[in-house]
């Protein structure tokens, strides 16, 4: 919600909210962040909603019990969902690029509106993570930018459902695989998505994507390893630096070749790299340009941010990742180095839980080599209905089943001081998680303690 507030407010709307997370104190420094930039807070009491007039918007979290929804139903208020109000703005622009998949979406979200934005374009641009190219000491918080131009660039959701609602110019599918709901719903949004996009930018690596080729228009291709891909790789010349990584890229179809040089690691960023590279060109951005472009890309908060090491010599990174493929791709980028790994996963709700768990602990049991340890604490858990009679404890059981070596604690306070007190010199730390904005504060707080 928080992307979609700043832009609303740079676009000229009046903008309150509430969010429990303010009302329980927690990352204070946000909530300031909003009022600074304009927007009223309110405690999620129903005091916010006043008049008629007035629009609801909810994501897809809010449950009918909180008092708002209640509130503005007996005024008679217009509701809109997040993705409803999103989608209303995104497919007025006109020149929209939705950025779709399981895994990857903020990170070439912020690569393409970054090419755009160096190419002159002034693209709006909404993503799920703060953009560390447009933030700043004063405004730590950027999310989303409101450009002058007609590109419009958003990531687009599919856990909802709410992927439908976009009509997008140019439709990027990154993967497709297990996430918040069964593959064969997800087949089906997808394939949906490829119908709706003027032209298609596709994984062409990603056997599932590559079924749903058929229901797609103009298609452009991207890859790391299909050699019939318009967008590549050049084998050979993928190069880990102190930096991040180096490779050449190739325009098949137009049979160039261009110095790639990127500012963050692991291959998954490289094939994110490619992908935007591919958006771009479909918008019709000149290839060395767009290469150049991201160079000079510093990343995404949150997608393996590595927050520093400690006098003893142990790193502490940290990570979003909360799906079996982002954890396995998180992994395999510091298993790519030497040095232990100690995986802290605090999992993002008891329900993704029941529906990938046996899979997250297949990636935990098989990515980690001996010595290398996964610690888990209880899923993240704000208040509601949910159903919470399974735990990590099952995870914890299933990667030890499967071979692996796994602590689980119930608190994240406890796994904490395990992580302090069993540390070595030469391990990383990886904190891995989603919808917990506190989860950062906690890896700042280990480091400091190491």
């Amino acid at each position: 919600m928080l992307p979609l507030a700043q832009l609303l407010v740079a676009m000229g709307a009046r903008v309150e909210g509430s969010d429990r997370a303010h009302d329980q104190g927690r990352t204070p420094e946000k909530f300031a962040a909003l009022r600074a930039g304009g927007v009223t807070l309110w405690p999620q009491d129903g005091s916010g909603v006043r008049a008629a007039e007035q629009i609801l918007v909810a994501s897809a979290a809010v449950e009918e019990t909180v008092p708002e929804v209640g509130r503005a139903a007996a005024l008679g208020c217009l509701r809109l969902s997040r993705a409803e109000l999103l989608a209303s703005l995104f497919n007025a622009s006109g020149r929209g690029v939705a950025v779709a998949g399981t895994s990857g979406k903020s990170t070439v979200t912020g690569m393409i509106g970054w090419i755009l934005h160096t190419a002159g374009e002034a693209p709006t641009i909404v993503n799920g993570a703060v953009m560390k190219n447009f933030a700043s000491a004063r405004t730590p918080f950027v999310s989303s930018i409101a450009g002058a131009g007609d590109a419009f660039v958003s990531e687009v959701d599919e856990s909802d459902g709410s992927i439908a609602l976009f009509r997008p110019a140019v439709g990027v599918l990154l993967n497709v695989s297990l996430d918040h709901m069964a593959i064969e719903e997800l087949r089906e949004l997808f394939s949906g998505f490829l119908v709706e996009s003027r032209t298609a930018v596709v994984n062409a690596d990603d056997a599932e994507v590559r079924d749903l080729l058929p229901s797609a228009n103009e298609v452009v291709t991207f890859a790391l390893d299909h050699p019939l891909a318009q967008f590549g790789i050049e084998s050979g010349s993928e190069r880990a630096t102190d930096e991040g990584q180096e490779a050449v890229l190739l325009d098949r179809e137009a049979g160039s070749r261009h110095a790639l040089t990127l500012r963050l690691a692991g291959r998954h960023n490289l094939a994110n790299a490619v992908a935007a590279v591919a958006a771009a060109a479909a918008c019709g951005i000149d290839t060395d340009a767009a290469v150049a472009a991201l160079a000079d890309f510093a990343g995404i908060a949150r997608r393996f941010d590595v927050l520093g090491t400690s006098a003893g010599g142990i790193t502490v990174i940290d990570d979003f990742a909360h799906n079996p493929e982002k954890c396995a791709a998180t992994l395999q980028t510091l298993k790519a180095r030497p040095g232990r790994v100690l995986a802290f996963f605090q999992p993002h709700g008891y329900g993704p839980l029941r529906q990938m768990g046996a899979e997250l602990a297949t990636v935990f049991a098989r990515a980690l080599d001996a010595g290398d340890v996964v610690i888990l604490c209880d899923p993240v858990y704000f208040g509601g209905t949910v159903d919470r009679s399974e735990g990590s404890e099952r995870i914890a059981r299933l990667v030890e089943e499967a071979g692996g070596d796994a602590e689980y604690l119930p608190t994240r306070e406890e796994c904490g001081d395990w992580l302090v007190a069993n540390a070595r010199p030469g391990d990383r730390i990886v904190i891995m998680g989603a919808r917990d904005d506190t989860l950062t504060l906690f890896a700042r707080d280990l480091l400091n303690r190491l």
